[in-house]
């Protein structure tokens, strides 16, 4: 259903909840910064980019045509540092993790960008960026390497509402201290820099080497989407110094207003510390895909606001190691009750649908609706899962109506259902996975972690059947009473007996 776009979001830059107007009512153009490929993507990666493929999926199902830009940063320090540390060619290392990270986004329900660029394949558009800010005097060569000149700009420090004189350059580790004493001021940055010889390098005005840090999302997101655009997205950590730099050179190249609405997600937290691979407090995605479905890590980003910190804790046993994770094992009994619906709903008889008119309730028919309104409200996505709360109850309503003998359900009412889930799947990203699949691989991995075998469990499955059908009702007593004492929950339905293992 299109709908005009009532969005409203949190605007860093004016620190104000704001209508996201694009310049182009009917086309909005959305930049985020991808991930720097030296490692696998962590929980604080996952979070992000869950966060910008709502915002995208709620665009476009708002009626509005979206270009959707998230860049790879394959060509950095920190590249160069790994691959050292491990024997490979930069470019190699890059690539190999990035591949790992789209395999992590598909498994997370997330969409792909409609451009992806990578530094490396960029090294053109970042030179001739950096020669145009030369030429404005807005950037100094220093032997071989090329900084702005922050003073070059006045209104630097308007993203971070910080004041120059208070400002330190460089960030996350990104620092040359060696290059400090060349600068004309310590919060100018580098844009290029010079390359020692047998490194990674290409060949510039200024000699061999490889760009700065912030330059290439600059010169991608110009490229892609113009000199100025709609909406910048990042993590909370990227205000400054990346995102505030970019605004710097960005418009003291083209002269012309860079972004337009400035958001940013919050940090996974644990112990109060945001989560990142320098503190050492962080588990990789494909951790995590080990112990719950995937799908149950992006319904554990959406318990909270997206601005707010997101907390992801763990319980350890005597020897300190990982029992746990409480949110996640939360999320995923949801999740199971989610696709629980979803298999019940998908099992009712065509024969069980009348032809009547009935008008479905108003959970059901209201709730593409009401989770619009909640994404419009700075995506407001514990309001929008409380909403998914009470479609799914209301689902199981119908089903149970099917209990009682010759109950049917309306055909307005399937409809309705049906309707409002692809609303959830196309808005949220969930409920789109094999059913089947799901809850089995659920049960399977809370079956190991307890260590219950499955083949046990379906051969009492089988000799109470056989009991039950012996009217030996005593004996098909007992066994239930010893599944129960496995940890196995029993259900009992008119196709035959399958079991689960709560959370």
């Amino acid at each position: 259903m299109l709908r005009p776009m009532t969005l409203r979001v949190y605007n860093t830059l004016t620190q104000k909840v704001e209508p996201f107007e694009p310049a182009d009512p009917s086309h909005a153009r959305v930049y985020v910064c991808g991930p720097t490929v030296y490692d696998y993507a962590h929980m604080g990666h996952a979070r992000c980019y869950v966060v910008y493929d709502l915002l995208v999926r709620h665009l476009r199902a708002s009626g509005m045509k979206v270009t959707f830009v998230r860049n790879v940063t394959d060509v950095d320090d920190k590249i160069l540092k790994r691959a050292g540390e491990l024997g490979e060619k930069p470019l190699d290392l890059s690539e190999r993790f990035r591949k790992a990270y789209v395999e992590d986004m598909h498994r997370l329900g997330n969409l792909d960008p409609d451009i992806e660029p990578k530094v490396s394949d960029h090294l053109d558009d970042i030179v001739t960026l950096i020669g145009k800010l030369i030429d404005r005097g807005a950037a100094y060569q220093v032997d071989g390497d090329v900084y702005f000149r922050v003073s070059a700009f006045p209104g630097y420090g308007k993203l971070s509402h910080r004041k120059l004189e208070d400002l330190l350059a460089g960030a996350s580790g990104r620092t040359d201290e060696a290059r400090q004493e060349r600068k004309e001021h310590p919060a100018d940055f580098a844009l290029w820099k010079k390359s020692e010889a047998g490194t990674l390098s290409w060949p510039s005005p200024w000699g061999e080497g490889r760009p700065g840090w912030h330059i290439e999302c600059s010169a991608m997101s110009a490229r892609y989407l113009g000199e100025t655009f709609d909406l910048h997205g990042g993590g909370l950590d990227l205000v400054f110094p990346h995102h505030e730099n970019e605004i710097a050179q960005s418009e003291a190249a083209s002269g012309k207003p860079f972004v337009t609405h400035w958001m940013h997600n919050g940090f996974v937290e644990t112990n109060k510390e945001k989560m990142s691979k320098s503190l050492g407090n962080f588990f990789t995605i494909r951790d995590m895909f080990e112990r719950v479905d995937a799908e149950a890590i992006r319904y554990f980003m959406l318990t909270v606001s997206y601005r707010g910190p997101l907390a992801f804790d763990w319980d350890l046993d005597a020897e300190g190691h990982v029992t746990r994770f409480p949110q996640l094992a939360d999320a995923e009994e949801r999740l199971e009750y989610l696709y629980t619906t979803l298999d019940r709903f998908a099992a009712i008889p065509t024969a069980r649908v009348s032809d009547a008119s009935r008008p479905p309730a108003a959970a059901i028919a209201e709730f593409e609706a009401r989770i619009a309104k909640a994404l419009d409200d700075d995506l407001n996505f514990p309001v929008a899962l409380a909403h998914v709360a009470e479609l799914l109850s209301s689902i199981n309503e119908l089903a149970d109506r099917l209990k009682k003998g010759k109950e049917t359900i309306a055909g307005t009412e399937k409809s309705a259902v049906d309707a409002a889930l692809g609303a959830l799947r196309a808005r949220l990203g969930l409920g789109a996975q094999d059913v089947r699949q799901v809850l089995l691989g659920i049960r399977e991995r809370r079956a190991r972690s307890r260590g219950i075998e499955g083949e046990r469990v379906d051969s009492l499955i089988r000799e109470r059947a056989e009991a039950r059908t012996a009217k030996d009702f005593q004996r098909a007593d007992a066994l239930r009473k010893e599944l129960q004492e496995l940890g196995v929950e029993l259900l009992d339905t008119p196709e035959g007996t399958s079991w689960r293992v709560p959370a």
